[in-house]
């Protein structure tokens, strides 16, 4: 049952009141929350499922209890946690009652669970999506040590193993193949180690397309497999689009991640199509290198099959050119301060005969804009100087592989002046600054 927790309660108290619990903030599902509306029934109806189990689900709410709150950093809502002992560890995966309850029961109970009959198997098969079966010699031993080891690395899959030949066949596996073995072919020669297995799963486990969500991006950012390819296309074109991008992914199991994003979902698609640069309605394919190194890449081509296949090929070859956006080029560049885009970046900031200052900023930003004027001035005083440029660029439109801000001092005319004069190339001669700081009384 739901336990709403009022006040504030020490960590290390928890695991006395509650022991083990699955805490939820906040308590309510705020009408300008619409992630937690969406978890509530959810949340709900995890406790129904577990509600025979060691674990009690609470609430906390919150915009109430703010000190709790910022006692476990709590950033945003709805934020889960989990705690045993008085340690707690977030919940940071799909916000369904199936993946809450498998990662649930991977805390609480054994890493892998026995299926002898096949009337057991029959049920799994029935109301599980994804599961991962070990066809062992032993229930017992090395084999089950590693499999129920590697099964601890995956929250989100239920991890089985069995000795009877019919429970394999029912999973479509040759209940004669060489034991240890998996689903999903495993090869019957390959290393049965936790690390093995775990990579293997971790790879499998995602569908050959991806609908990107709130839900399924962490999924697809923590794959060992880090090099992906988004389509962006529109709710209307979808079923149009989605069954050639899927074709071409059979080819690259393993080695690329196929991801859709419907650009027209406000909530999701356009915050992704607006930091890849994606603009308009026409279907686009962008390759996209991840954590490695956030490099992107364009298919400047109609996206068909083999235009697909082969942006693919090249993509895992590392045969691909970066794509960086930019603005157009300013046709006018004469202020004081000069206009950088990602298209001019290389002719202004890398002139290897001046100096430039360079301000990345973003519109939106309020220290930004509080900057504005300091740095005009700056620009302004300076501007005699030839080996010299003031120049600012906007970070939201605009990208450089080289486009770092290395400043560090206070953000004052004199201060910046500094700073160059210090850094400068060039040396600089300028009558000297006088501070506009009112003086302390």
């Amino acid at each position: 049952m739901y336990i709403p927790l009022l006040g504030n309660i020490p960590q290390e108290a928890m695991h006395v009141l509650l022991p083990p619990v699955l805490l939820q903030m906040p308590l309510r599902a705020e009408p300008w929350c619409g992630h937690c509306q969406s978890l509530a029934p959810e949340y709900t109806a995890v406790e129904t499922v577990l509600k025979d189990e060691a674990v009690a689900l609470a609430k906390v709410d919150a915009t109430e209890e703010r000190e709790l709150a910022a006692e476990y950093e709590v950033q945003g809502f709805p934020t889960v946690y989990f705690f045993v002992d008085g340690e707690h560890q977030a919940y940071i995966g799909q916000r369904t009652k199936e993946a809450i309850v498998t990662w649930i029961k991977k805390k609480i109970g054994p890493g892998v669970y026995n299926i002898s009959m096949v009337e057991d198997a029959e049920r799994v098969l029935t109301s599980e999506n994804k599961v991962v079966l070990g066809f062992l010699e032993s229930l017992v031993g090395p084999e089950s040590e590693e499999l129920s080891a590697a099964s601890k690395l995956e929250d989100d899959i239920n991890f089985y193993q069995t000795v009877n030949p019919d429970v394999a066949k029912l999973f479509h596996m040759d209940p004669d193949s060489k034991r240890p073995a998996l689903i999903f072919n495993y090869p019957a020669d390959g290393q049965f180690k936790k690390s093995v297995i775990a990579e293997f799963v971790s790879v499998n486990k995602l569908p050959l397309v991806n609908i990107f969500t709130r839900e399924s991006g962490p999924v697809i950012f923590e794959s060992p497999i880090k090099k992906q390819v988004l389509l962006f296309a529109t709710s209307n074109d979808s079923e149009k689009v989605i069954p050639t991008f899927q074709d071409a992914a059979k080819a690259f199991k393993g080695k690329l991640i196929f991801v859709y994003v419907e650009m027209d979902n406000e909530e999701v698609g356009m915050p992704v199509a607006d930091y890849f640069g994606i603009t308009g309605n026409s279907q686009k394919v962008i390759g996209y290198s991840g954590n490695n190194d956030g490099n992107k890449y364009v298919l400047e081509e109609e996206p068909t099959l083999d235009k697909i296949k082969a942006f693919g090929d090249d993509f895992v070859q590392g045969k691909l050119k970066p794509f960086y956006k930019s603005d157009p080029i300013p046709v006018t560049n004469d202020e004081d301060v000069k206009i950088v885009v990602g298209n001019n970046f290389d002719d202004i900031v890398l002139d290897e005969s001046k100096d430039v200052l360079l301000e990345i900023y973003a519109p939106w930003c309020g220290h930004c804009q509080a900057l504005e004027p300091t740095y005009t001035k700056l620009a302004k005083h300076l501007r005699a100087i030839e080996s010299l440029v003031i120049a600012k660029m906007d970070g939201t439109t605009n990208e450089h592989p080289k486009a770092k801000i290395t400043v560090d001092t206070d953000r004052t005319v004199v201060a910046l002046y500094k700073f160059i004069k210090k850094h400068a190339s060039i040396p600089l001669k300028l009558k000297k600054l006088v501070s506009t700081a009112k003086p302390e009384l």
